[in-house]
């Protein structure tokens, strides 16, 4: 039989397979990494991964530990996932923005409605006069945004969302200057020759 401590340790391995950990909406899970983080890491490591904890952010996730030279791979647990091209634009157009919150000393979350990520994406949206089918398609990447974990819907606000911060995880800054060279490329080229119906 376990003891509290065994079960706690047992359920905080468990949560992080399932998927993200965060302080604010996991407290026990997040206090057992906290305690008991050399015993969580020796646990993932047999199997190849690490328990990433960033304690300054208040998330904890499970990364692939990619081999050593001449070692064997081991099976991935944690599967990559492909990304269609308004996930990944949107992806990257939410952690530009997320970094701006930031650098601007803003306190808190970084929340968004619709009309503002509609705004964010529309440069880089195929020229249409049709707005519903626009509209249509932001809301599909909206929600596999939020399927994947990075934009979490606010209680009691329609059509708000926080940019979780696990998103700078996942989007490292040269990935972020590598993309925006080539909106910034996109966009002009669409100004110089703008496409139409």
């Amino acid at each position: 039989m376990r003891t509290p401590e065994q079960q706690a340790v047992a359920t905080a391995i468990v949560k992080l397979m399932q998927g993200v950990v965060y302080r604010g909406t996991h407290e026990e899970v997040w206090r057992t990494l906290e305690r008991e983080q050399a015993g969580v890491q020796d646990h993932f490591a047999r199997i190849g991964l690490r328990a990433v904890i960033d304690e300054i952010e208040g998330y904890a996730y499970l990364k692939t530990v990619e081999p050593e030279e001449g070692e064997e791979p081991l099976p991935r647990l944690v599967k990559r996932r492909a990304l269609t091209y308004p996930v990944s634009l949107l992806l990257l157009l939410l952690r530009k923005r997320l970094a701006e919150f930031e650098a601007g000393g803003d306190e808190g979350k970084l929340v968004l409605e619709h009309e503002q990520i509609v705004e964010m994406l529309r440069l880089f949206l195929p020229d249409s006069t049709n707005e519903a089918r626009i509209l249509q398609n932001v809301d599909l990447t909206i929600g596999h945004v939020v399927k994947l974990g990075f934009l979490a819907e606010l209680r009691g606000q329609r059509r708000a969302w926080e940019v979780r911060r696990i998103l700078k995880a996942y989007v490292d800054a040269e990935t972020m200057s590598d993309f925006e060279g080539k909106l910034t490329e996109y966009a002009n080229s669409r100004e110089e020759h703008p496409a139409h119906d």
